[in-house]
C-alpha cells in the first residue's frame, strides 16, 4: 500500500487517516462539504463536483456521504446544439456526470 503524502493536501481536507473510522469519517466529510458548499435557493446547499475533485479528498467517500444525506444531482440544463452537426459532436447533449449536487436544508447543521 502506498503511504499517504500530505504535503499537497489543503488545510482542512479529509486525509486518508481521517476517513477510515466511522464517526471521524462522517465529521471530516461533513466539514469538507460544509466548507465547499454554497447556499441554494431551495434553502439547502449546493456543491460542485469539480470542487470535490479539486479538493483532493476521497471522491467516492464524499459522494457516498452526499447520497446518504439525501443529496440529489441537480437537473442538467439542456443546451441547444450548435450548427448542423452539433449533436454529432456533443452526443445527445447530456453530461455523463452531474455537475452539482443539492443537499436539503438542515443536512450541514
Amino acid at each position: 500500500m502506498k503511504p499517504t503524502d500530505d504535503r499537497h493536501r489543503r488545510p482542512g481536507s479529509a486525509s486518508a487517516e481521517s476517513t477510515r473510522g466511522g464517526a471521524t469519517d462522517d465529521e471530516a466529510i461533513r466539514a469538507l462539504v460544509t466548507r465547499l458548499a454554497r447556499p441554494h435557493p431551495s434553502g439547502g446547499a449546493i456543491i460542485e463536483r469539480a470542487a470535490i475533485l479539486a479538493e483532493g479528498a476521497d471522491f467516492t467517500s464524499v459522494m457516498g456521504w452526499i447520497i446518504a444525506h439525501a443529496g440529489k444531482a441537480e437537473a442538467a440544463i439542456a443546451t441547444p446544439s450548435r450548427g448542423l452537426h452539433g449533436t454529432r459532436l456533443d452526443g445527445d447533449g447530456a453530461d455523463p456526470e452531474p455537475r452539482r449536487f443539492v443537499l436539503p436544508p438542515g443536512q450541514l447543521s
